[in-house]
Parts: C-alpha cells; structure tokens; sequence
C-alpha cells in the first residue's frame, strides 16, 4: 500500500491542512507497526542516556494535544499541565498498548479539529506557552505534523537499539 499521502484526499480536510492530517495518520500507521510487539519492560530503558520509548509515546501523544489546544486560541488545562509533567517519569504499571492507543486517540481528535478548521483562520496569530510565543493557526497544526514525524523518528531509533540488544 502506498505511504498516506499518496492515497488520495481525506474528505472534508481542507487542501491547505491535507499534509498535516497525511503526515498524522503515516505517523500512526508506523507507529502501531513499530510497537506491536514491542514488550513493556523494555518501556523506560534509555540506551545510552536517550529518551526512553515511554516517554516518546507520551510525548507524541501530550505535544499534540498541547499544540491543538493552542491552534484553537486556548489555554492548557490543570490536566495537560499535569501530563506534561510526568512525560517520560517511568511508570510501570503503564502498558505500551495503553501509551499506543493514547496516541490513537489523539490523532483522531487532531482530525476532528483539522476538519472543523476553517481555512480562513489559517494565518490567525496565536500565542505559543505561557510566554505567548507568537505563532500562527497554520503554524501549529504544521509544527504538530513535524512534531510528531520528529519523535516517530527518534522512537524508530530507540526501539531498533533496544530490540536489537534484546536479541544479541
């Protein structure tokens, strides 16, 4: 099959925001390929001295969250704060599928938002953090896209190194 972006438009996704939400669901589709059997002790191992694969999934999960809320002109929430702070904290009664299917969810609702998203606020100014760091509507929904292939990228790296230990 071919990578997302080749298969076609994704209905009521404006042609501004079609990459965005291609790039979101080639990041899940690989991500769920990579975690499959991925086992949960090795979650919170970080080969030498990287992020854990745990704290990936957390991370691509919450900065999306965070980046969309942000991309909507709101504030975070007592608990987005709350979750960006135990981000990468190893937690084991946390299960990998749980971590995965998090970041499932989160890319769903990222195409809930991609689809309300009227083309006409796409160059809105919106502030970034508690500094209100200046961003654009269409900054942070391509920022998450980028974001989120980034981090696919960095637990692509993680759990390669960790597997292959596993078997040497």
């Amino acid at each position: 099959m071919p990578e997302v972006w080749l298969r076609g438009a994704l209905p009521h996704v404006s042609a501004f925001l079609q990459p965005v939400a291609h790039a979101l669901l080639q990041a899940r589709e690989e991500l769920n390929e990579l975690m499959a059997d991925f086992p949960d002790s090795l979650l919170w191992e970080r080969p030498a001295g990287l992020a854990s694969a745990g704290f990936h999934l957390q991370h691509l999960t919450g900065v999306l969250d965070r980046l969309l809320t942000y991309a909507r002109a709101e504030g975070l929430t007592p608990d987005q704060l709350a979750y960006l702070a135990a981000e990468g904290k190893p937690d084991e009664t946390v299960r990998v599928g749980e971590l995965v299917e998090a970041f499932n969810t989160q890319v769903d609702r990222a195409l809930v938002q991609l689809r309300a998203t009227d083309e006409g606020t796409l160059t809105e100014f919106r502030g970034v953090g508690r500094a209100g760091l200046p961003s654009t509507v269409l900054g942070l929904l391509v920022h998450s896209a980028e974001h989120t292939m980034r981090h696919l990228g960095q637990l692509l790296v993680t759990v390669r190194v960790l597997t292959e230990r596993k078997r040497a």
